[in-house]
């Protein structure tokens, strides 16, 4: 099961939220830094978290729950 941490983008979908987590990697032959980052469409209830834009928030690997939604927003962590 994949936890990621990553910051909303996007909340305008209902019960969705983007979600874009990065990450720092080597390049494999020179050893340069690296800063990827990937966007993930989250499902999350609107009912029992407010979420705001640039929120950072902890997602977890679920059921394929629509067509591109396959992450479930668990924790807000902050700002």
């Amino acid at each position: 099961m994949k936890k990621l941490q990553g910051k909303v983008t996007s909340l305008k979908t209902t019960n969705t939220a983007i979600v874009e987590v990065g990450r720092v990697l080597a390049h494999p032959l020179y050893q340069k830094l690296i800063r990827t980052s990937k966007k993930y469409a989250c499902d999350f209830d609107a009912k029992t978290m407010e979420l705001v834009l640039n929120d950072v928030v902890e997602i977890v690997e679920t059921r394929p729950l629509s067509k591109t939604k396959r992450f479930k927003v668990i924790k807000k962590i902050g700002k």
